[in-house]
């Protein structure tokens, strides 16, 4: 299996913007991260677990959270081949967490693709997610290139990303379950920074500058700037759910508005609106409705509140105000520039 230097290596024309970056070592790194699932010793073991995790993690998008670890490791004059592992564990438990969260949100599609829960069943799903998630922590402490102390530190850092995962995960189902709609922006902000920001931006940047060899001032700089870029990305996702292109998002299309989910645009909109308004969206959210003009009608009302232009407006002060301070702690080098680009792809992508 090449290892992540050489994939770097081979390409002629090195990427210069974070989208590049993706879109060049995507594909190659996930066959990288695909070959630390292993092999069953029955062959019904492939059958019913190992192949099917398998071929959903090679459908596996962008790969932004492993290539983000190898940046930050780069970005502090490391060698990204060290943290081949990590990177692995950090997108293993991103499969686990789609596979898990697609069960209860009792979604469909996941990356233009019927969700695993639907092609292989409930239990076999569960137990594939379950799978993901033992391959996280033990993936780096079976790394022979890592010191015992990197591999105590890393995995604390996973342990603690799962964590807030889950616990920010646990607000969002809770929520929705209670039919909530007191939730404050506030509110929304701490789940979406436990729910997203650790796993998607803080705890990747931060492993790959502690495996890298970085100074704690870097590692701390790096793990705020994935922070508050990670939140971004969680604003960025929401929007695209309500307002970008159903074919551009591969996945159930304003499915947040049938699921009710409290996110920053619907936790503005029931602040600002009133009366009638504010009763209708209540409705809408209530009713798990898939009706496409009764979704249009609930994104013209966040529309009408100005929630919309909020969360765009809020995601692209956090992107700002984060380059600034990354620029002040971190020196100027490619693999910080790609990580500085990160931040304007989190809040202009379309999936």
């Amino acid at each position: 299996m090449e290892t992540i230097a050489q994939i770097m290596g081979s390409v002629e024309h090195q990427p210069t913007t974070f989208e590049e970056y993706l879109d060049c070592y995507a594909n190659r790194v996930g066959g990288l991260i695909n070959s630390y699932i292993p092999q069953g010793t029955h062959p019904d073991m492939d059958r019913y677990l190992y192949g099917p995790l398998r071929t959903y993690s090679e459908n596996g998008g962008k790969r932004h959270r492993p290539l983000i670890c190898f940046a930050a490791c780069l970005a502090v004059g490391g060698n990204a081949d060290a943290a081949t592992s990590a990177a692995a564990a950090i997108e293993h438990f991103h499969t686990a967490a789609l596979i898990h969260d697609d069960i209860a949100d009792e979604a469909e599609l996941r990356r233009g693709e019927p969700c695993l829960h639907l092609t292989e069943g409930l239990g076999l799903a569960i137990n594939m997610g379950d799978l993901a998630l033992s391959l996280v922590n033990g993936t780096v402490m079976r790394d022979p290139s890592l010191d015992d102390a990197t591999k105590v530190r890393v995995v604390t850092e996973l342990v603690e990303m799962t964590r807030r995962t889950v616990e920010g995960q646990a607000l969002d189902i809770g929520w929705a379950r209670d039919e909530r709609y007191d939730i404050t922006p506030e509110d929304y902000l701490e789940m979406a920074t436990h729910k997203t920001a650790h796993y998607s931006g803080a705890v990747p940047l931060a492993i790959g500058a502690i495996i890298g060899g970085g100074t704690e001032v870097q590692i701390e700089a790096l793990r705020s700037y994935g922070l508050a870029t990670g939140l971004a990305f969680q604003i960025q996702d929401d929007l695209l759910n309500l307002v970008g292109r159903e074919e551009s998002t591969k996945k159930d299309f304003r499915n947040d508005i049938t699921e009710g989910k409290r996110t920053l645009v619907v936790v503005h909109a029931l602040g600002a609106l009133s009366g009638a308004g504010r009763a209708r969206l209540i409705e809408i959210l209530s009713s798990r409705t898939k009706d496409p003009a009764e979704l249009e009608e609930a994104v013209a009302l966040m529309e009408s509140a100005g929630s919309i232009e909020y969360a765009r407006c809020y995601a692209e002060t956090l992107t700002a105000d984060a380059k600034e301070r990354l620029n002040r702690e971190l020196p100027r080098t490619d693999a910080r520039d790609l990580l500085e680009s990160m931040a304007d792809w989190f809040v202009n992508r379309l999936r």
